[in-house]
């Protein structure tokens, strides 16, 4: 078909519960008068199996926990000074990281990227009573060029990002198969930092799949988790390049379920 289907699947141990998400993303959908995704999530008893609720969130709380993942990247590893925050992409995801960044990011001047004129509009239309002042282009140079903190938000099987200065984040969030490809492999071998969502699963989709084929090395590949507990170096100095490869795990889905679960009680 036309589109992707995700089945991810997991439990914490020692936890009450074990969560199954369906997610897909059809990205033809739009010229239906659809959306992109749908999805939902199945939450059991990790001790009896018994079915504890189906959440038919049509995909909107992956894109908050997609979001929040992002922002995460962001507080632990961009620069500390972000003149520019660069969006790649117009899309519901492109849209949830720029709205997650606001309380992590101290930085209202955004240029989004996309290759649709109206597209580009609307995304500017949509934060018209927001604090940001956005600058829409269809110029990928000036998302290179002027900003500190860049977030990619396409399905591009094709690198938009070709080239990086220093100081600057990436946190890549669209390269989630083994096709999909935003960035441009070298750009990975150039970063002083190279942070994944999960090594195991980034070596086998997404940027840092498409960045071995070309010769990358994952033995200086860390997690984010390990960035937060300390167990690794974080962004040490604002000339750094660091980048984020976000293909997305199964503990953020476990995690919002319980949150929702816990609301619904």
């Amino acid at each position: 078909p036309p589109g992707d289907v995700h089945i991810k699947y997991g439990y914490i141990k020692n936890d009450n519960v074990y969560v199954i998400k369906i997610a897909s993303g059809f990205f033809h959908n739009s010229n239906l008068g659809l959306p992109n995704g749908y999805g939902m999530m199945l939450i059991y008893d990790q001790k009896t199996g018994e079915p504890k609720a189906i959440l038919n969130d049509e995909s909107y709380l992956t894109d908050v926990r997609t979001a929040i993942a992002g922002s995460i990247s962001a507080k632990y590893l961009a620069p500390s000074k972000v003149k520019n925050i660069g969006i790649v992409g117009t899309g519901i995801q492109a849209r949830m990281q720029l709205k997650y960044l606001h309380d992590i990011i101290d930085c209202e001047s955004v240029i989004v990227w996309g290759r649709n004129e109206e597209s580009l509009k609307k995304y500017k239309d949509d934060f018209s009573k927001s604090n940001y002042k956005i600058t829409i282009t269809k110029d990928i140079d000036q998302i290179i060029e002027r900003c500190q903190l860049i977030v990619t938000c396409t399905p591009s099987e094709i690198p938009i990002i070709t080239s990086v200065n220093t100081g600057t984040h990436i946190t890549a969030m669209g390269s989630d198969t083994l096709t999909k490809q935003e960035i441009a492999a070298p750009i990975l071998s150039q970063a002083d930092l190279v942070i994944a969502d999960s090594r195991s699963q980034c070596e086998f989709r997404g940027e840092i799949y498409q960045a071995i084929k070309d010769g990358f090395s994952m033995k200086d590949v860390v997690e984010i988790g390990e960035v937060i507990q300390g167990k690794v170096k974080r962004r040490e100095n604002d000339k750094q390049i660091t980048i984020a490869d976000h293909t997305g795990v199964a503990v953020q889905d476990i995690q919002i379920s319980k949150a929702v679960l816990k609301y619904l009680n």
